[in-house]
């Protein structure tokens, strides 16, 4: 997995995953539940002192941008910041450079035969293909009990980026963290799985 300083550079430093409104063809999106967690006694949440986007000892634009965007979720489910929480929330992203392939049209030049005087290029697919660079990124934001110290949720977006999300993780990552928060069906105080989310 990259350094999630370097994975992030291009948003803003980077997220996003993110990645990602979401993504540039939106992201896919997954959540896992532990389901041995009882999800009833959670009331209060907080932050691992150092998220695993942030840079050393110091925290990035994405680790603030990704704060914030969380702070909206929890808080609209009831959850309350305290300083001993009962769920800290964590952060993983990475982002991947490679090239994808796509059709390209096949160009034929041709002089008309038959009596019907074509004399120009005809066009349709073939073999060629053009190859352009794409980022793809992944964020996993984590619920962790503290005091079990065991992960008991997870939430997983993975889709490509555009240069204009790279740059602008502010307005990028909110609406992906409140992707990856459709698949969290849980408000504070609350055991019981709503119906299943898009």
């Amino acid at each position: 997995m990259l350094d999630s300083g370097r994975m992030w550079t291009g948003l803003a430093v980077a997220g996003a995953v993110a990645m990602l409104s979401g993504c540039a063809s939106g992201p896919a999106v997954r959540g896992t539940t532990d389901p041995a967690a009882d999800f009833g006694k959670y009331h209060t949440y907080g932050f691992v002192e150092h998220v695993g986007t942030d840079r050393g000892d110091y925290s990035t634009i994405v680790s603030r941008a990704l704060k914030a965007a969380v702070t909206t979720e929890m808080e609209k489910r009831g959850y309350r910041l305290a300083a001993n929480p009962d769920l800290l929330v964590n952060f993983q992203a990475n982002t991947q450079r490679s090239q994808e392939l796509t059709p390209a049209p096949a160009i034929a030049s041709f002089r008309g035969g038959y009596g019907y005087g074509i004399d120009g290029p005809f066009y349709g697919y073939g073999c060629l293909q053009n190859a352009h660079d794409v980022v793809e990124g992944t964020l996993n934001v984590d619920l962790v009990d503290r005091e079990r110290h065991q992960s008991v949720w997870e939430g997983v977006a993975l889709g490509k980026l555009t240069t204009a999300q790279m740059r602008q993780p502010d307005t990028a990552l909110p609406p992906l963290v409140g992707a990856i928060f459709l698949k969290f069906p849980y408000a504070a105080g609350r055991g019981t799985v709503d119906a299943p989310r898009p």
